[in-house]
């Protein structure tokens, strides 16, 4: 399979470069060119506020491929060069240098990008914000023993980032307008178990507070609350959500709903353009209406399902979501989606280690959370993505039961 013009990617991080490869890996023998603006190779995210925080990971060693693989797969990687606008009318995208190059097929896979958090003092040195490898250098760099750290926001990121902060022998503030953590990720006593493991570690976590502004002149020196008070701090991050980078899209004309509204093989408004991962929201069989993502797995899995669906297989994308996120020595995976459901059953996994399982109304098992050691959690987290695909109605108590091996209901369901 071939064209005189390439398949080109918009987007050199996690999707772009996985589909590039998966491209190739499904019998694509024309040219594939992906465009990136970080000067840098693809890489993963998640470690930027896990091992590149805690030192034991380097950025380069958070590339994707290396550039021989590039070279070696006839990928033309290009990393520092942003692109301007799509020309969807000749099918040609236009860079910033003045340069077009037209597409057989498009992808946009532009990502997310941080949540701006406008109050007063927020452009002061050291308030910083975590996207890139330049923001984990810099936060890394604040994180020194006994410095003070203001963290604006208990959702994953910001969690993650006071977890490392507290590793680096920081003194740690935690700080939420919501009345509690992961309010849209996880049950609240998922949110509940890993808030009690933060303030045993001695964060400072406190809910239902407004910030007003940051205090300092030529440097950041307090956090100003709603209610007067003042959080001394050396440097503070901010973590309040992403936004997806929708901009390209929208100039070009492209449908949006929350996100680049893509059909069920995410294909945009345009039949020639497609778009995958975080910049996205897509129909999810599980939900029977649009979402959208923001994390590795689903990256992972739209970046091949896109690929192929370029290539004209029209596989309707219906992977089930699973997440995780590490802090300290535990573990957060989350399969399915939680919030769909209307029941919770607990499935103790071991001395500290418990699955929630979501029932919806009619019984079927749409999520799970768990929370404790990995090797507590994970398999059984992995099964449940399973049972979650199958939509499998399971007995509350089969599911709390521990000595129920839960790959026995699999098999059960799949007969």
């Amino acid at each position: 399979m071939s064209s005189p013009d390439p398949m080109v990617i918009v987007g050199g991080g996690q999707c772009g470069a996985r589909a590039a490869h998966a491209l190739r890996e499904n019998g694509w023998d024309g040219a594939i060119t992906l465009l990136g603006d970080e000067g840098l190779l693809p890489y993963e995210r998640p470690p930027l506020s896990k091992s590149v925080l805690l030192g034991q990971k380097t950025a380069a060693q958070c590339a994707i491929y290396d550039e021989a693989f590039y070279r070696e797969q006839r990928i033309e990687l290009r990393v520092d060069v942003p692109v301007a606008a799509i020309d969807r009318a000749q099918r040609k995208v236009a860079l910033a240098s003045g340069e077009a190059i037209s597409y057989h097929r498009l992808l946009i896979a532009t990502g997310a990008e941080p949540r701006p958090f406008d109050v007063p003092g927020s452009a002061l040195p050291g308030v910083h914000a975590l996207r890139a490898v330049p923001d984990a250098h810099a936060i890394s760099g604040e994180l020194r023993q006994g410095r003070r750290i203001a963290v604006i926001g208990a959702g994953f990121i910001g969690l993650e980032i006071a977890a490392a902060a507290v590793v680096r022998g920081c003194e740690v503030t935690v700080l939420e307008a919501a009345p509690r953590a992961l309010m849209r990720a996880v049950p609240e006593a998922v949110a509940a178990c890993l808030i009690d493991r933060h303030r045993q570690m001695g964060v400072d976590v406190r809910f239902s507070v407004q910030v007003d502004c940051f205090t300092g002149e030529a440097r950041v020196t307090g956090v100003k609350l709603a209610d007067g008070s003042v959080v001394p701090c050396d440097a503070v991050v901010v973590g309040v959500g992403v936004t997806p980078r929708i901009a390209l899209a929208q100039a070009a004309g492209l449908d949006i709903d929350n996100g680049i509204a893509v059909d069920g093989i995410l294909r945009t408004s345009d039949p020639h353009i497609y778009a995958a991962g975080d910049v996205c929201s897509f129909p999810h069989p599980q939900t029977g209406h649009r979402i959208r993502l923001e994390c590795w797995k689903n990256a992972e899995d739209q970046a091949r399902a896109v690929a192929r669906n370029m290539l004209g297989h029209d596989e309707v994308y219906s992977a089930v979501p699973w997440f995780w996120s590490d802090q300290y020595d535990m573990t957060i995976q989350i399969a399915g989606i939680p919030p769909l459901g209307t029941t919770t059953v607990v499935r103790e996994t071991g001395a500290a280690s418990q699955i929630f399982f979501a029932l919806d109304a009619d019984g079927a098992l749409v999520g799970a959370s768990g929370v404790g050691r990995a090797g507590e959690i994970a398999r059984d987290v992995r099964i449940a993505q399973s049972l979650v695909a199958q939509r499998a109605c399971i007995e509350p108590a089969l599911l709390a039961d521990r000595e129920m091996k839960l790959r026995s209901l699999l098999v059960a369901e799949a007969q």
